[in-house]
């Protein structure tokens, strides 16, 4: 069940999901609902979701997403899972900073580094 529209690359590596966005904009709010339907998903299909999403090639990006964004981890939250994002341009980067959603999300420079992050299933953190 891979829902995987084409504003989205999903693979898998072991229990761990990486989505790539396949746009370099993520402005408009049609594409970003349905990106958010696409995410939440994913973190619905999986059992404690471990979800590393990679901003690489990501130039733009608009409140609205940052807002779906926020709406992604509350659902793997409640699912007992793990989010992580990287690869996210210093830019951008520079608005999860003044929004304090650096605080929110654990953010990493790489998606190697992401996926190092990533708690195994029997130690899961409480974070």
């Amino acid at each position: 069940m891979q829902q995987d529209a084409a504003r989205l690359k999903v693979t898998r590596d072991g229990d761990i999901v990486l989505v790539e966005f396949t746009s370099r904009r993520i402005l408009d709010e049609a594409n970003i609902a349905e990106i958010g339907d696409d995410l939440a998903a994913l973190v619905e299909s999986e059992y404690r979701p471990k979800i590393v999403i990679s901003f690489a090639g990501v130039d733009h990006l608009s409140s609205a997403a940052l807002g779906t964004l926020i709406t992604v981890n509350n659902k793997v939250r409640s699912r007992d899972g793990q989010l992580r994002l990287c690869d996210i341009n210093p830019q951008i980067f520079e608005v999860f900073l003044i929004t304090k959603l650096n605080k929110l999300f654990q953010i990493y420079p790489t998606i190697k580094e992401a996926k190092e992050s990533v708690q195994p299933k029997d130690r899961s953190p409480s974070d």
